[in-house]
């Protein structure tokens, strides 16, 4: 805006002057005045920005020696080493609920009832039809035995005998069939009762009374041993059976109570990642584990990472050179030295790198983003 007003100004006061040639020293000093009071103006829009930044105070780490990496930690949860889903073989609608979670039962004790009626009702269909069936082979085996003794003194045909035989090998299997159906239809009344296969504990009840079920639809969930495994997920499961293969025993504690230690055994991984979350399920069997771990109780899993050693550094002091990770350094200028690294392993707080930096370097921590290399830097809060 001074610029302006500059260039408004000047062509005016270059007729001034022009025409103040022919007047006296004292006629002027007014115009010399209001030319002083222009620059004036002209200059004070103007501001000296050359300044010197000053080095700005960072957070920083002093490197110490190579290590291993400390790996990594996993919540899971205390379930039974043998669980078995419990279910009805037929569709209805349960009547009655005997146990709940937590229930300890017994070898054919009854959990479950669904609504009997039809089954009932088939199971006396069925017998009254085996006993017809009954009646009609005892009288078609009667009538072929009188026809077996008549034949010899050729008091009937030879096709009387053969009809006879043939009513009787027809009753009888249709006794045959009857008994097959009454078999069926005590299965199914008794499959309107849901009993325990085993002794062992109810950790899980799926279902109310009233409610209408599917055959197969999981009604309980009955842990048959009194052994323990701790399942978690985790997000990349390729390196754990090589870690199991270096060292199978992996530890765990109660969340709640650290001090409740055990030690878990590698026993399966899942086949495939779970559809949302997109992790695999790991379980562990556990080592004589304390009774404080008992089933559903949250444990944590620490998993050992089978890399070579480095230099353990916090997140937050990666940045990059293209399209390599890259720490600043703080050298014995002052400045603020990026360097290219080589990162080994990483948790979601810090990481190891393999080559690049080395023991005592000063790595700067915090606000990497905005530094540029070779900025100068004042060492400020040492971080432990």
């Amino acid at each position: 805006m001074s610029e302006q007003f500059t260039d408004y100004f000047r062509p005016g006061l270059h007729h001034l002057l022009n025409a103040a040639r022919s007047l006296s020293l004292l006629s002027l000093l007014p115009l010399l005045m209001l030319t002083a009071l222009i620059a004036l103006l002209t200059g004070c829009g103007e501001k000296k920005t050359d300044h010197a930044a000053l080095p700005r105070p960072v957070r920083y780490l002093v490197v110490a020696a190579a290590s291993a990496h400390p790996g990594t930690v996993r919540t899971g949860e205390i379930r039974a080493h043998d669980e078995t889903v419990l279910a009805f073989r037929l569709d209805g609608r349960m009547v009655s609920r005997l146990v709940d979670i937590g229930a300890r039962v017994h070898a054919g004790q009854v959990l479950a009832t669904l609504e009997s009626e039809t089954g009932k009702n088939q199971l006396a269909s069925a017998t009254a039809d085996m006993e017809s069936a009954r009646a009609a082979e005892q009288l078609a085996a009667l009538n072929l035995n009188r026809m077996q003794k008549l034949m010899p003194s050729g008091a009937i045909a030879r096709t009387q005998l053969d009809s006879a035989r043939a009513d009787w090998l027809s009753a009888a299997s249709r006794l045959k069939s009857s008994a097959a159906a009454l078999r069926n239809a005590r299965d199914n009344l008794a499959w309107t009762q849901l009993t325990a296969p085993a002794d062992g504990v109810i950790t899980r009840v799926s279902a109310s009374v009233g409610q209408v079920v599917s055959a197969g639809e999981s009604i309980f969930t009955l842990a048959t041993s009194d052994a323990r495994d701790v399942v978690f997920a985790l997000a990349d499961p390729q390196l754990l059976p090589a870690q199991a293969a270096k060292t199978p025993l992996f530890p765990v504690a109660l969340l709640a109570d650290p001090t409740q230690k055990t030690t878990g055994i590698l026993r399966d991984i899942s086949p495939q990642a779970d559809p949302q979350t997109r992790t695999w399920q790991v379980r562990l069997t556990l080592q004589s584990p304390p009774a404080a771990m008992a089933l559903g109780a949250s444990a944590t899993i620490y998993i050992p990472v089978s890399t070579s050693p480095g230099f353990v550094v916090p997140a937050s002091a990666l940045s990059r050179v293209g399209d390599q990770p890259a720490v600043f350094v703080i050298d014995k200028q002052s400045q603020a030295q990026l360097r290219s690294v080589t990162l080994v392993g990483y948790t979601a707080s810090s990481a190891v790198i393999a080559s690049g930096i080395s023991a005592g370097d000063r790595v700067i921590t915090a606000g990497v983003s905005k530094l540029r290399a070779g900025e100068k830097v004042i060492p400020g809060e040492q971080q432990p």
